[in-house]
C-alpha cells in the first residue's frame, strides 16, 4: 500500500475522532490502528512518518505515531 493511501486512510480514521477531547482522539486512533492495520501497514506507516508523511493531519500524526510505537 502506498503511502498516500495511508495517509488518506489515516486521515479518515482521525476525522471521525475530531469531535472527540484530544487526548481520548489520539489514543482511539491508535487503537484503531492496531487493531484493524495489519502489521505490513503499520510497518509502511513508520517509513512514510519518517519520510515526514507530507498531507498528515496533526492529529492523526499523533494517533499514528502512538500506533507505531507500540
Amino acid at each position: 500500500m502506498n503511502s498516500e493511501e495511508l495517509i488518506r486512510m489515516a486521515n479518515q480514521i482521525a476525522e471521525f475522532f475530531t469531535p472527540y477531547a484530544h487526548d481520548h482522539a489520539v489514543k482511539q486512533i491508535a487503537q484503531h490502528i492496531i487493531d484493524f492495520w495489519d502489521p505490513r501497514m503499520r510497518a509502511a506507516m513508520t517509513e512514510t512518518l519518517n519520510s515526514g508523511a507530507e498531507g498528515l493531519t496533526d492529529l492523526a500524526r499523533e494517533g499514528v505515531e502512538l500506533a507505531v510505537a507500540r
